[in-house]
């Protein structure tokens, strides 16, 4: 590398786990994190192991499983937690410690209940303690939050330069970022600490996170590649990244996928919108030459620049050559499943985009073992009628065969969904959204279901809404089920 090389430190999986409604079982949080390290991140902040078993666990098996990056577990400044940590991280090549205290006036009077001498001992224990258990000496990283997201970027800048100029012995420590988008700066304030001398970003992939979000992943990714001179007033040099970004666009969309969190179409980098265009003037210029309305290629994210259409008479050579394009690792097992639910899509529209054969991959690979399978719907609803359904669906080899009304058809289809299998989890959410334009178009349904305080996300997908509901639903009752066999599943969050 020619220049300073900015750390991007990854919390996708603690603080962006603390979004409200998120939910990732450990097998979840394995494959981010696996993806995670297909990207390149520096850092991968795995959990929070004190907090609960569930968090050591998905920490200690990311520590042992996920090998490149260091792999970081988070700890107040005690020693139960820094010690709960040091057990978790212990399997990992590359290990840190990523411990906190509040220092602000409000948090120190009303949260901690303590004098600033006070704290600062504290954090002076925690660190020594840490560097006992897995730090080497000098690897020293000063992290700098906003954790209410109030700073505005100047005034952030001027924090960062002025620890810069006045603390001794500052030239041996890394100094992150850790900025929170409750006024929707978390973004602008992290490059502006980096403009100004920082060179670790905290950040999490779409902007996950407590409240309005962390600093969205790809846009710090994507605002340095592609303006590297804004940062060439601090360092001649400029700044330089570890990330592979044609790996961020399938980071983003499996984030999404497993969260059940669907990305906004104008969200910037990873959006549906971000490299469309349709006014006149847009089209004309693009068509002449990309960069007058293009400051950076869909190809630079992952995305194909021409649109690849398959159908039925695709056959499996050619199928998995494209997933493979789009970057999708599968093995022979997987494709032949992709395979078979794609010719079935493809039977029913005749045209299967990318988006599409991204869609059912993420269905038939993130799949749990199918304790109840919906094997026949039917649902009739109309102006002035009562919507019914009828369902059968398999549960232990017999066929469970329900029958109800609702308020619409998904109403009536989840009503007889809950008589099929005895199961009345509370539906805290639904969304649908169509996967690709027309009206042959892919319909991608989630819901997150709510059981004894743990919350779990369903997803499926047809070209008929209806059934793409009723599969999503079955889909989360199978997690929950799931959860309920496998104790170690249970998903729990931190909360700080």
């Amino acid at each position: 590398m020619s220049g300073q090389k900015v750390v991007i430190f990854d919390t996708t999986l603690r603080d962006g786990e603390q979004s409200p409604g998120a939910s990732l079982s450990i097998s979840e949080k394995l494959e981010i994190a696996q993806q995670l390290a297909a990207l390149g991140v520096d850092i991968i902040e795995a959990g929070f192991p004190v907090s609960s078993p569930a968090q050591f666990e998905a920490t200690r098996l990311i520590a042992e499983q996920v090998p490149g990056p260091t792999i970081a577990g988070l700890a107040r400044a005690s020693t139960g937690d820094i010690d709960s940590a040091g057990k978790a991280l212990a399997p990992a090549a590359k290990k840190r410690i990523h411990t906190f205290i509040a220092t602000s006036p409000v948090h120190m009077q009303y949260k901690l209940k303590k004098k600033p001498d006070q704290v600062l001992e504290m954090a002076v224990k925690a660190v020594k303690h840490a560097v006992s258990l897995v730090i080497e000496a000098g690897a020293t990283t000063l992290n700098i939050p906003d954790t209410v997201g109030y700073i505005m970027p100047y005034e952030y800048g001027q924090i960062i330069a002025k620890l810069k100029s006045d603390v001794p012995g500052i030239e041996n420590c890394i100094i992150s970022t850790h900025c929170h988008n409750d006024l929707g700066m978390a973004v602008a304030n992290s490059l502006a600490g980096v403009r100004n001398g920082a060179r670790q970003i905290e950040c999490a992939v779409n902007g996950l996170g407590e409240r309005a979000g962390n600093a969205a992943l790809e846009e710090v990714v994507m605002g340095i590649h592609t303006r590297p001179d804004f940062f060439s007033s601090y360092s001649e040099s400029g700044v330089e990244l570890n990330i592979n970004t044609k790996e961020l666009f399938r980071t983003s969309q499996l984030v999404s996928q497993l969260t059940g969190f669907l990305i906004q179409p104008n969200k910037a980098i990873v959006g549906a919108n971000a490299f469309a265009h349709e006014a006149g003037i847009h089209v004309d210029g693009i068509l002449k030459e990309r960069s007058t309305y293009e400051i950076m290629t869909p190809e630079t994210i992952g995305l194909s620049g021409s649109r690849m259409v398959l159908g039925r008479h695709t056959g499996r050579h050619g199928f998995a050559d494209r997933c493979k394009q789009l970057g999708f690792k599968l093995d022979e097992q997987e494709t032949e499943h992709a395979y078979e639910r794609f010719l079935e899509i493809a039977d029913k529209k005749k045209e299967v985009f990318d988006e599409d054969i991204a869609a059912i991959i993420n269905e038939e690979i993130h799949v749990v073992e199918h304790t109840y399978d919906l094997q026949y719907l039917h649902v009739a609803s109309g102006t002035g009628t009562l919507p019914t359904a009828s369902v059968k669906i398999v549960f232990e080899d017999k066929v469970h065969q329900a029958a109800a009304c609702g308020d619409g058809p998904v109403d009536a289809a989840y009503e007889a969904i809950r008589e099929a299998t005895g199961l009345s989890p509370k539906l805290e959410n639904y969304s649908i959204r169509a996967v690709t334009g027309g009206k042959e178009a892919l319909g991608e349904a989630t819901v997150r279901i709510a059981d004894d305080g743990k919350k779990f996300v369903g997803r499926g997908i047809s070209t008929d809404i209806i059934e793409a509901s009723a599969k999503a639903y079955v889909d989360a009752i199978n997690r929950m089920v799931a959860a309920r066999n496998t104790k170690s599943e249970t998903d729990v969050k931190a909360t700080l």
